[in-house]
């Protein structure tokens, strides 16, 4: 999703999605991993955790922190009908809906996320996607706090 999200705002057509009011999660990639990791190494992990950094943003927060990181003005917001043209059901599932998600038991396991580096994080993004690389998708259980990019 995040692929095609960064066409517009390379453009400098990008902007919140709906009412920008929504939350949403999010994981870096090596975070995920993190977790993956610690859930085969540590005995005492058991059961399903939240794959996703404290603090979920709103959509209006991401975007602003999207277009810090790419250059570019969010200013055109995209009405929720034209995401759901777009995006079809997906738009519902993914951009609309509003997840604020807690990683409750790996924080209560001092499991940690490596939050202080987010800008870093996102800030290759662009380059990734135009080198074919593989980014990490957005999900109503995956989350990058992308409040210090902001």
């Amino acid at each position: 999703m995040l692929k095609q999200l960064l066409t517009p705002f390379q453009l400098g057509l990008g902007g919140r999605i709906g009412s920008g009011r929504q939350y949403m999660s999010w994981v870096a990639l090596d975070d995920l991993l993190g977790i993956v990791l610690h859930g085969l190494h540590d005995a005492a992990a058991t059961g399903p955790v939240n794959a996703v950094a404290p603090g979920a943003v709103t959509n209006a927060e991401f975007t602003r922190g999207l277009g810090t990181v790419l250059g570019r003005p969010t200013l055109f917001p995209i009405p929720a009908a034209a995401a759901r043209v777009a995006f079809g059901e997906m738009a519902d599932e993914m951009l609309l809906a509003s997840t604020r998600v807690r990683p409750g038991r790996l924080t209560d396991a001092g499991f940690r996320l490596s939050l202080p580096g987010a800008r870093r994080r996102v800030a290759p993004l662009p380059r990734r996607l135009s080198r074919g690389g593989q980014i990490p998708i957005p999900s109503p259980d995956a989350a990058v706090d992308l409040r210090s990019v902001l």
